[in-house]
């Protein structure tokens, strides 16, 4: 089983390590709701002018106005992650805008648990996993170049990770149905395409599908920073801003469960957090000095401690 390890506190203070660093030019996938929406109001709220990378542009503009983000902060370019000639499309509508890139804030997830069959991407793969991770996955080795380009003292590439593929985590450790696992990457190896449809390569899990996929965004953070950091100077972290119970989502799962998950979010594990805490807690990721570690994975987990400093909060840092 690959898994990722780690253990942490949590800060409930938006921005523990002090001022954030100079502004720059951000892209946030899924940034039409969501952690994504609150991180890009945070973000520019900083100085940060924002590329909202979206499938609907229109609703990323409704919610930017609804948010009272400036439009001069913010740029809107059309992206659908699970299909991967459109992510080639928004990297050439990226560069024709002739803005420098400092972060990618790699955000957007789908999450279909209610499923009973895969569906396929316009290249034949599992949506989970292609939106999820082979378009993200694509899209940081597109903009890598730019990246390099890029002049901010401190350029980072920030990945929403999920506590269940934390196994030192109590969401991680908990039995919870079909934990993330990708075996031996049997799934892959044989091209993951129909009828394979799981990492795996054993039966399809839709909920299951969605938590290997966003393994595959974690372990692909150290990845990057063990090859690459190095030589680039680029900063590769991942986190988990706590549990969001009321995030969009969870907008495929039964009506009981998206008002159950909430309240027991908050009155039974004390780890829910609203998306407005969890936007900026990334805006932190990506702008304060004192996260400007490579390799690591920061989670506020379900632990509410105050007053811890964000060296406590890290996981592992990766050599």
């Amino acid at each position: 089983m690959v898994s990722v390890s780690g253990d942490a506190a949590h800060d409930d203070v938006a921005n523990p390590g002090g001022l954030p660093g100079a502004p720059g030019t951000v892209l946030i996938t899924g940034a039409s709701s969501g952690v994504g929406l609150f991180a890009s109001k945070a973000l520019a709220d900083r100085g940060w002018h924002v590329v909202m990378a979206c499938r609907g542009t229109e609703k990323a503009r409704r919610a930017q106005a609804a948010l009272a983000i400036p439009d001069q902060s913010v740029t809107h370019l059309q992206v659908d992650l699970g299909d991967l000639e459109s992510v080639d499309a928004l990297v050439s509508s990226f560069r024709a805008s002739g803005r420098p890139l400092d972060g990618l804030v790699i955000n957007a997830a789908l999450y279909l648990p209610r499923l009973k069959h895969p569906e396929r991407s316009p290249q034949g793969y599992e949506i989970s996993m292609a939106t999820n991770h082979f378009g993200h996955f694509l899209l940081i080795h597109r903009l890598l170049h730019d990246l390099r380009r890029s002049s901010h003292p401190s350029r980072r590439v920030v990945i929403l990770g999920t506590v269940t593929a934390n196994s030192k985590e109590l969401g991680g450790k908990i039995p919870i149905p079909a934990p993330a696992d990708l075996g031996d990457l049997a799934g892959f190896a044989a091209g993951f395409k129909a009828p394979i449809a799981m990492a795996d390569g054993k039966g399809f899990k839709p909920g299951k599908a969605y938590k290997d996929s966003k393994l595959c965004n974690m372990i692909t953070t150290q990845e990057l920073h063990r090859r690459l950091h190095d030589s680039t100077g680029i900063v590769f972290t991942s986190l988990y801003p706590g549990c969001v119970a009321d995030s969009p989502l969870f907008r495929n799962t039964p009506t009981a469960f998206r008002t159950i998950f909430p309240w027991f979010q908050k009155n039974i594990t004390g780890g829910y957090v609203s998306q407005a805490l969890a936007g900026e807690r990334v805006a932190d990721v990506v702008t304060d000095p004192a996260f400007a570690v490579s390799g690591v994975h920061w989670s506020w987990g379900n632990r509410q401690t105050k007053a811890v400093q964000p060296g406590a909060l890290r996981q592992g840092q990766q050599s």
